[in-house]
């Protein structure tokens, strides 16, 4: 008599999320002639995230932004931000994300990872609240959504250009609020 042996392997497969750029927002803040905020978004990014919402210690996010696509609602100002004063777009067309880890926290995670502007690589940490819960879009696509913040010094990254002012201070803050806004499609197949 034949015994036949089921053997059962388990497997964790991390799901593959790609940024839905049309429904995405790399935002941003900085304080200008220290009296107010001025805000700013990057219009084309990419990216890709795995996830697994059994085991997201092991979530993956990779991102690119176009630094050539900032827009401040101020056309001139937005030419000076390419020029090399500030992001120099020539040299330094992308800033990126890759992530390092993933740690739980009490308001959703904290996505520790390597961020590079203007050829600078720094550690970062963003605070990602709770992901969406997935929804069915009206073509058949899966999609989740998260929200993310975090703050940077410019300086960290090369980026110095500043003017004083008379009263005292300087032109351009340090201190940059980062806001994003990510819907996610998941793949198929």
């Amino acid at each position: 008599m034949q015994t036949q042996t089921t053997q059962t392997t388990t497997t964790t497969k991390n799901d593959l999320w790609t940024v839905d750029a049309s429904h995405s927002h790399a935002g941003f803040s900085v304080r200008h002639l220290m009296v107010s905020n001025v805000r700013g978004e990057f219009q084309k990014l990419s990216g890709t995230v795995r996830y697994d919402a059994a085991r997201p210690e092991n979530t993956k996010i990779d991102v690119t932004i176009e630094v050539a696509s900032i827009n401040t609602r101020e056309p001139k100002r937005d030419d000076h931000l390419r020029s090399p004063d500030f992001f120099d777009v020539e040299k330094f067309p992308a800033i990126t994300f890759a992530s390092k880890s993933t740690k739980r926290t009490d308001d959703g995670f904290a996505v520790t990872g390597d961020l590079t502007i203007h050829g600078v690589t720094r550690e970062v940490v963003l605070a990602v609240d709770e992901l969406t819960p997935e929804q069915k879009d009206p073509w058949g696509g899966t999609r989740i959504g998260a929200s993310a913040k975090t703050k940077i010094k410019r300086s960290d990254f090369g980026m110095t250009w500043n003017a004083a002012l008379e009263a005292g201070g300087f032109v351009v803050g340090d201190e940059i609020k980062i806001v994003l806004e990510v819907e996610l499609i998941k793949a198929v197949g």
